[in-house]
């Protein structure tokens, strides 16, 4: 990948930040999944811009509805593959459609954060579908397989002029050194990226196997959380607390009835089930 093809970021949201600002002005539209990462809605309304938020089918993007809603004002479409906060994908056929429904000069912001993760052979990666005449930006991170999000450092992949107007918003040394040399060290890193995976594919099959002991209804997950109905998720969010047990109430996503919980260790995972019976039980 060419120099001039790369941004990089506090965090990928800052990169989700600069596009906005880049290509969006007050009154333009941005298109989005209605329960999808909740920062692209906040970056939107920061710039004056109008969200489409298109909801989702059977927690996933429905991409087919997302291309309907594109109109000649949406300068933007902000796509999470996988989805944060289900942990869903969608996939290639449904995804080359999208790109035939779409103008080619309307921006496809690709969020791929979690998609180490993935091992449906029908993930589309959205670097494969780069080309000179298509907007698309795909972004990744170094917060979650490698571990590094106090440190902050994701990057975006696009075409170089996209790139290129974007490097005009970016603050200067906006990425610090110790960031920037932790990532270098994590991508040679291969024994802890082989490790990380193996203990999310242990800890995702364990906890769908409790969830369906426990009679809770869950999302089957490609990333490394799961989002699980646990009835009052609020509440049970506080009550785990209580046990010293911390996992997402969904109520800001409109998922009042669910709580979403990122895969631990075995122990961690154990710990929380365990925890999480108990809390059942009480209702």
């Amino acid at each position: 990948m060419a120099p001039e093809n790369l941004v990089f970021g506090n965090g990928s949201n800052e990169i989700i930040e600069f596009a906005v600002r880049t290509f969006m002005r007050p009154g333009d539209e941005a298109v989005m999944a209605q329960q999808a990462f909740v920062v692209y809605n906040l970056v939107v309304q920061a710039v004056g811009g109008k969200a489409k938020a298109v909801p989702l089918r059977n927690y996933t993007h429905d991409l087919s509805a997302i291309g309907d809603a594109v109109t000649a004002q949406t300068r933007v479409v902000l796509l999470a593959n996988p989805n944060n906060p289900t942990g869903t994908i969608y996939r290639r056929e449904e995804w080359e459609r999208f790109l035939g429904q779409v103008s080619r000069d309307v921006l496809l912001l690709v969020d791929e954060a979690y998609f180490e993760y993935v091992e449906d052979a029908g993930y589309p990666n959205s670097l494969t579908y780069h080309a000179a005449d298509r907007a698309i930006l795909t972004l990744r991170t170094f917060s979650k397989l490698y571990g590094l999000a106090g440190l902050r450092i994701g990057y975006g992949i696009g075409p170089k002029e996209l790139i290129a107007l974007m490097q005009r918003v970016r603050q200067p040394f906006n990425v610090n050194a110790p960031a920037q040399w932790a990532a270098l060290a994590a991508l040679d890193d291969a024994e802890h990226m082989r490790r990380s995976l193996e203990v999310n594919r242990q800890g995702i099959d364990y906890l769908q196997k409790e969830f369906g002991r426990l009679g809770l209804e869950f999302v089957p997950s490609c990333a490394n959380f799961i989002l699980v109905r646990v009835g009052k998720g609020q509440e049970v969010f506080q009550r785990l607390l209580g046990q010293g047990v911390i996992v997402r109430p969904m109520g800001g996503y409109q998922f009042p009835e669910h709580v979403r919980v990122t895969v631990g260790t075995m122990v961690e995972n154990r710990t929380f089930i365990s925890a999480l019976e108990k809390v059942i039980k009480a209702f």
